[in-house]
């Protein structure tokens, strides 16, 4: 390949939850610092525009919902985005000022339901789609709706091809394996997971799809979140909800960019997308390491709305 080597990041930052306003103008600043160290392409956390709400029930048992949860969920609400809409108008400004890449993590409002999605962005501040979370994990599945097969992106740039996987997403094999046949090179992972188990999960994808692996975990504490948020973990201001870990990985499991679990930050690494072609030397699982003739996998990437209007012939 062609593909010159680049910088790219990992922005390891909390968001401001239930404010969308104030998360964006810290959004802009990332970026910005991002630009000062010729970063090409940034990767921001899971619901980062939106916020991730750690620790918080919504007032949900089994058989029942509180009032309270109804009104937290309407907060919640209030803190997503249109897509495309005002807010993602205002991050591709200053991914176009900056000149980079941007793939941001946003909870996206459409109708009456909230998606965990991951925004891509062009240097000249172009939208150039989404991918919606197909399988929210546990409880994020009573908060956010079901993304389908119609929003499984992969993007040509000039640094290489560009797709994103969110969270619990990356344990489906399947789902793996359709990014995979889509040649997807800049592999990134917004998550929320900070545990130990995360890293190695990082490095086997990169192993497996032999691809560049960029995860991005916000590092947020519970002061960060309103002072009547009613927390299950805890209420104290310093106590750490997420604690980040984030990491870049070569296509051979290297770590280019070690985690860090101390604060926030803005880890980057030198990325040659020729180390690519070097690791599809010997593995290249939906090339000459398939085998077509025992494993085969569909995937239905037709929208599924809910409501289909024929018109009359």
């Amino acid at each position: 390949m062609n593909a010159k080597p680049f910088r790219a990041a990992v922005v390891q930052a909390g968001s401001i939850p239930f404010d969308a306003p104030a998360t964006l103008a810290k959004l802009e600043g990332l970026i910005a610092q991002c630009a000062e160290r010729r970063v090409q392409l940034a990767v921001f956390p899971e619901a980062f525009v939106g916020g991730y709400p750690k620790g918080i029930t919504f007032g949900a048992v089994v058989g029942a919902r509180r009032p309270e949860g109804r009104d937290w969920f309407a907060r919640y609400f209030g803190a997503a985005i249109a897509v495309p809409g005002a807010e993602t108008a205002q991050i591709g400004k200053a991914c176009a000022k900056a000149r980079l890449f941007a793939v941001v993590g946003a909870i996206e409002r459409d109708g009456g339901t909230l998606y965990c999605s991951a925004l891509f962005f062009g240097p000249d501040g172009a939208l150039l789609g989404k991918h919606r979370k197909l399988m929210p994990t546990a409880a994020e599945r009573l908060i956010w709706g079901y993304g389908d097969g119609s929003t499984l992106p992969v993007f040509d740039t000039p640094h290489g091809r560009l797709g994103a996987v969110i969270c619990w997403e990356n344990y489906m094999p399947m789902l793996r394996m359709a990014m995979y046949a889509k040649n997807v090179q800049l592999y990134c992972a917004p998550t929320a997971d900070d545990r130990d188990t995360w890293l190695p999960t990082m490095q086997t994808v990169a192993l497996e799809g032999r691809c560049f692996v960029l995860s991005a975990c916000q590092y947020v504490a519970r002061g960060a979140y309103p002072a009547d948020y009613p927390c299950e973990l805890s209420n104290d201001p310093g106590f750490v909800l997420m604690r980040g870990g984030s990491c870049i990985v070569s296509p051979l499991g290297r770590m280019l960019a070690a985690p860090d679990f101390s604060g926030e930050t803005i880890l980057e690494a030198e990325i040659d997308p020729a180390d690519i072609v070097r690791g599809k030397y010997d593995f290249d699982v939906a090339g000459h390491y398939a085998r077509p003739d025992v494993f085969t996998l569909q995937v239905n990437e037709a929208p599924q709305p809910a409501v289909r209007h024929a018109s009359n012939v």
